[in-house]
């Protein structure tokens, strides 16, 4: 674990199979100056918030890498944002608003994997119509109130799916291309059109993940 002490157990710990080595940390994140030259000019110019929370989540997925006995070196994003490991490893970051985390595995056990973390809080106004379609917000609203902001629980599950799909195909999809099935218990299933997994070499048309809630973060995680 890096960065402040997190409360346990490890969020994302509980979301992957074991041969997932996660990292996370909560609190305000770490000085930009961890940071490896080649990463500082990527982002020269951003503001300090954004560069301290790029240097965080390095130093999470640098740990995780370590751990794994991969070679840890400087993480710089590749085509669509997506980050570049070392050959042999999958892998995937996020962060939001007090918390980043890295979830990182060995190619020969992991095809592919996506993890996302969003503050506990409804979608702002304008954004919730945009990211789902009829059939979804049928079962949100389903879902009974457990103190989950099921709107962001669902965007959550379109990007850790997003992030799962784009590294193996190096295609673009967007929310609509992704229809979400929450399950209250903790799961769900992410559905891609047959066509379009299949058009881009992708292993399955529907993938499941898991969800989870620890203080004021929401995280998902779909593991392939």
């Amino acid at each position: 674990m890096s960065g402040e002490m997190a409360p346990e157990p490890n969020l994302l710990d509980r979301l992957t199979p074991d041969e997932v080595i996660c990292v996370e940390s909560f609190g305000p994140g770490v000085s930009s100056g961890g940071l490896r030259s080649d990463e500082t000019s990527f982002i020269e110019g951003s503001v300090e918030s954004r560069r301290r929370e790029f240097a965080a989540v390095r130093s999470c997925a640098r740990e995780a890498l370590g751990a794994l006995g991969a070679p840890v070196g400087s993480i710089l994003p590749g085509p669509g944002g997506a980050p570049v490991w070392p050959d042999g490893v999958v892998g995937s970051m996020t962060h939001c608003a007090g918390f980043r985390a890295a979830a990182v595995a060995p190619s020969r056990r992991v095809y592919a994997l996506g993890i996302d973390a969003e503050v506990n809080e409804r979608l702002p106004d304008g954004v919730a119509s945009e990211i789902a379609d009829p059939s979804e917000w049928a079962r949100l609203d389903r879902l009974p109130d457990r103190g989950v902001a099921w709107d962001r629980l669902l965007f959550s599950a379109k990007e850790s799916t997003f992030k799962c799909w784009y590294p193996a195909t190096h295609r673009w999809v967007g929310f609509s291309d992704i229809v979400v099935d929450l399950d209250v218990s903790g799961s769900f299933k992410a559905r891609l059109s047959p066509g379009l997994a299949r058009g881009a070499g992708f292993p399955r048309s529907v993938v499941r993940g898991r969800w989870g809630l620890l203080g004021t973060v929401v995280a998902t995680a779909v593991v392939l």
